[in-house]
């Protein structure tokens, strides 16, 4: 097996953990507030992060990353979580598409500009073309204009993209990627877990078990292991190449959607998930995503 196709199927199973997140995230928000949604999926994840790194006695980052490990914080910790939670309180579930159409773009163009990598044209006609797909089938199945829920979920894509790339260059310096997301975590315990237990509900009883499993899910899956295969995936396979992979996010969130919050699928979803797949694999047929310099990805950095 190439180290482009492990990328890439590190960074799919990557993403069906993440197609879980904003279906989990619509359960538990009908009980539990977006703010301490947001503070207590990172607060659980940096708890057991914490104990993983103790028992495997992982040494401390070195000072240099220290501040690449902070600003992933912000964006994945922070922004994406509590913007993604406002949106799921003022917009459509349909909208959701349109994060999820434009995310592999957005984290495509930043690692042009942060990661120093160098797709061809042909990826970048690709890329565009399945984000502008996606991004269309969100707003034909959404009642149209921007709405507050939209710049919501515009702040999501570009906060998550700039983790994305950030993090994934910690794995290409020689961390592995469970330990980059782990890091991050226990950098934002000072904050996540006192927030947390402040924000705690005043009655836990009334909030349905259910509704509490779906922050479990959010706290651990979402928010922990899924960035196992997903920064290993960015690492062995190239920002720019297996963020494509995260197209088919929007038709997988759908799937679980369907099941889950009971949303009804139309036809019209599947076909435009299979165009979707196809822009993948050209996408991933004509990217050349080397680092500038041309230096080749370390292995230590799985």
């Amino acid at each position: 097996m190439s180290r482009e196709t492990l990328g890439l199927i590190l960074g799919f199973i990557g993403v069906c953990i993440f197609a879980g997140t904003l279906p989990f995230t619509r359960l538990a928000i009908e009980t539990l507030s977006p703010w301490f949604i947001s503070a207590g999926r990172a607060a659980l994840a940096g708890l057991l992060a914490g104990a993983t790194l103790l028992v495997l006695r992982r040494p401390v980052p070195q000072p240099k990353d220290v501040g690449a490990l902070v600003l992933s914080a912000l964006c994945l910790v922070a922004g994406f979580p509590v913007l993604t939670a406002l949106a799921m309180e003022t917009v459509p579930a349909s909208h959701r598409g349109v994060v999820l159409g434009i995310l592999p773009l957005s984290t495509a163009l930043i690692s042009v500009l942060l990661a120093g990598e160098r797709p061809r044209p042909a990826f970048w006609i690709a890329a565009v073309a399945g984000a502008a797909l996606v991004t269309a089938f969100a707003l034909r199945e959404g009642e149209g204009g921007l709405q507050l829920g939209d710049l919501y979920l515009l702040g999501a894509v570009l906060s998550s993209s700039l983790g994305y790339v950030v993090s994934g260059k910690l794995t290409q310096s020689g961390l592995a990627g469970w330990e980059v997301i782990s890091w991050i975590l226990v950098v934002s315990l000072p904050v996540t877990a006192p927030l947390a237990v402040w924000l705690f509900p005043e009655h836990p009883a009334a909030v349905p078990a259910l509704h509490w499993f779906a922050l479990l899910y959010v706290s651990l899956m979402s928010q922990y292991i899924g960035f196992f295969a997903w920064n290993a995936g960015l690492a062995i396979g190239g920002i720019a190449r297996v963020s494509q992979v995260q197209l088919l996010q929007t038709f997988l969130t759908l799937a679980i959607a369907a099941l889950l919050n009971r949303e009804p699928i139309e036809p019209v979803t599947w076909a435009v998930a299979a165009m979707v797949l196809m822009l993948v694999l050209i996408a991933r047929r004509t990217a050349s995503a080397k680092p500038a310099g041309g230096r080749p990805l370390s292995r230590e950095g799985v």
